[in-house]
């Protein structure tokens, strides 16, 4: 089952901007696209995109010292 980029942003209380934002700084979020460019979220990149919200809004680590986590 795949996930559309607004349901994930609706998970979390967020943008969809703001989840294509962690894409770029993140590397361990790679949603897969459909031919029309659209990302699908499988439940393995919406518990990254968990983690990364955890470590962005609930420990306050922004994504350039995120990055060094990984």
């Amino acid at each position: 089952m795949y996930y559309t980029i607004g349901e994930v942003a609706e998970m979390f209380g967020v943008a969809a901007s703001l989840i294509r934002f962690w894409e770029t700084e993140f590397d361990i979020i790679t949603p897969r696209k459909n031919r029309k460019g659209n990302r699908q979220y499988t439940k393995d990149d919406i518990e990254n995109i968990r983690l990364v919200y955890h470590l962005v809004k609930e420990k306050r680590i922004y994504p350039s010292g995120g990055k060094r986590l990984y």
